[in-house]
């Protein structure tokens, strides 16, 4: 595997589960639990009956056409602005409304504890 490429990206250990966001590039590989970790793949098209894709509204940003289930085994574990010069972050909890109040974003991701990352378009 070839050293990190872009600031923002985002990796996962599939050993353990440990997330890093990249804040700055150093060129090196990320490594966890003996592995290198796993890019992850920005997912943008809903598949299926869950809907996980942001929606981008003026006040704020959901994650679903239909809200996300909000379960302990399944939920939405952050929402972000993902704007190039300001970034805002929402940790959320199984018992929170799968939407963040994130005025004016222009595109978001939302990271789902089951089904990975997923990108505004």
């Amino acid at each position: 595997m070839a050293g990190v490429k872009n600031k923002y990206d985002i990796y996962k250990c599939n050993v353990c589960g440990n997330i890093v966001e990249v804040l700055t590039v150093g060129g090196g590989e990320l490594v966890c639990c003996g592995e290198p970790m796993e890019k992850m793949a920005e997912k943008t098209k809903d598949e299926g009956n869950e809907k996980h894709k942001p929606v981008i509204k003026t006040d704020k940003v959901e994650v679903g056409s239909l809200p996300h289930p909000m379960e302990e085994k399944h939920y939405i574990e952050w929402i972000e602005s993902d704007d190039s010069e300001i970034k805002c972050k929402k940790f959320l909890k199984p018992s929170n409304s799968p939407s963040a109040d994130l005025k004016n974003a222009k595109s978001a991701r939302a990271y789902c504890n089951v089904h990975g990352l997923w990108r505004s378009e």
